[in-house]
């Protein structure tokens, strides 16, 4: 199993359309750790860590598995996977 930290900034209609909550429900389903927030500038940026293919399906269903959400950009920049968070949550 190959562990993996990434930061991701997701950008378009993502702020008022639920996307916090629907990414914690992905991320809880497979078991990917980190936390979500809003920014002033409208985009939903997480970190995201866990079993690579774990997270990289959980970015997957966040740019496509909102029906209220309409994701026009997703920048993800790989880290130090630090094993620190115990769970994920919505800030």
């Amino acid at each position: 199993m190959v562990l993996v930290a990434v930061r991701v900034r997701f950008r378009g209609r993502v702020q008022g359309v639920s996307f916090r909550y629907y990414a914690k429900r992905f991320a809880d389903e497979y078991d990917v750790k980190g936390w979500i927030r809003n920014m002033d500038d409208g985009s939903v940026e997480a970190i995201m860590e866990g079993e690579e293919a774990a997270v990289m399906k959980v970015v997957e269903l966040c740019r496509t598995g909102n029906p209220n959400a309409s994701v026009t950009d997703v920048e993800l920049r790989k880290m130090e996977d630090t094993g620190r968070y115990s769970g994920f949550v919505i800030r």
